[in-house]
Parts: C-alpha cells; sequence; structure tokens
C-alpha cells in the first residue's frame, strides 16, 4: 500500500511540475511533444510554405455545413428566390438592412395576418420616415439554408417594391462573404 502511495505521489508531482517546466522553457516542452508524435514517411512530407510569399488567390470555401452562391446581377445586387413560410418569393440580400424587410403584399401571401394598429413603428428608409409593423416569419429558407423566426419589419407596398433579406437572417449564419461578384452563404 505505501508503495502505491509513493508512486501516486511521485506521479502528482510530476503532473503538478509540468506548468512550470512550460512557463520556464516552452521551446523544450513543445519539442519534447513533436519527438513523442509519430513521425509521418518522408514521402508524404510537404515543404514549409511562407504565407506570405503565396500569390493573392482566391480562398476555397471550408468544407461545412449547408453553402449556397448567390450572383451578382448587372447591377451589382444579390436577388435570388427565397421561401418565407414555404411560399417561393423573391428578393435582394442587404448587408445594409438591419432587419428583413417584406411588404405587405408577401406579408398576406406568406400567412401573416396585420391590422392597420400593426403599423406603429415608424422606420427610417432611403425614401424617407414611414410607419411599419414588426412580425416573425416562421421559417426563412434559401437553397438548403433554413433559418427559423426570424424578425422581419412589414412596409407598405408603396415604400418597398422589393424584399430585403438584412442582417436578422445573415447574423444567423456561420458565414456570409462576398467574393469575385457572389456572395456565399453558410450555415
Amino acid at each position: 500500500m505505501l508503495r502505491k502511495l509513493l508512486i501516486l505521489g511521485v506521479f502528482a508531482g510530476t503532473l503538478a511540475s509540468i506548468p512550470i517546466v512550460y512557463q520556464s522553457n516552452p521551446q523544450f516542452v513543445e519539442d519534447l511533444l513533436k519527438s513523442a508524435a509519430p513521425r509521418k514517411p518522408a514521402i508524404d512530407a510537404q515543404p514549409d510554405v511562407n504565407l506570405a510569399s503565396v500569390p493573392n488567390k482566391p480562398v476555397a470555401p471550408l468544407p461545412m455545413g449547408r453553402k449556397v452562391v448567390v450572383a451578382a446581377d448587372e447591377r451589382g445586387h444579390f436577388s435570388s428566390a427565397f421561401k418565407l413560410n414555404g411560399r417561393q418569393t423573391d428578393g435582394m440580400i442587404d448587408t445594409g438592412a438591419t432587419l428583413v424587410a417584406i411588404n405587405t403584399s408577401t406579408a398576406r401571401r406568406i400567412g401573416l395576418s396585420l391590422n392597420a394598429s400593426d403599423f406603429s413603428h415608424e422606420v427610417n428608409t432611403a425614401n424617407g420616415t414611414i410607419k411599419a409593423a414588426v412580425a416573425m416569419i416562421d421559417r426563412l429558407q434559401i437553397g438548403n439554408i433554413t433559418v427559423n423566426d426570424v424578425q422581419t419589419i412589414v412596409l407598405d407596398d408603396r415604400a418597398l417594391r422589393t424584399n430585403l433579406i438584412g442582417m436578422s437572417f445573415l447574423n444567423r449564419l456561420d458565414k456570409y462573404q462576398v467574393e469575385n461578384g457572389t456572395l456565399l452563404l453558410a450555415q
């Protein structure tokens, strides 16, 4: 029994000293860990790459969940077909819009029932200050990306001709990135 306690004490003392050794000489610990790792055959070895010398070229997206790529139109806007609450509609992805913004016609089509009293919020748009209603979209889909419970703002048809997919949707994604005339959305 005493022998087991002695071995346990030595083991605990060794473990407790690792952080102290690492703080005093981190390179020694890193070299020790590298030497303990299995070595790959020389055939698979790749030369070190100096990232500063790599030519500037597009970075391929990392493999991750669901992705959608939207090409810019001739005006540079990212327009696409969406499903709002399961109903097909068109819209424009707008990183300058705080919320998803839809017009009253779209709201009716996707099942949002709003009264005149719901239009109690004043919002500033490119066309001035107007009244709007705040609502929730149960499900917003673009391609194979789906986001549930997305806050939206509903504007009069005359104030908003094109539905805008804003940051209340984009912020719920893992990534959105503009590159070479395309917009990558990833979830």
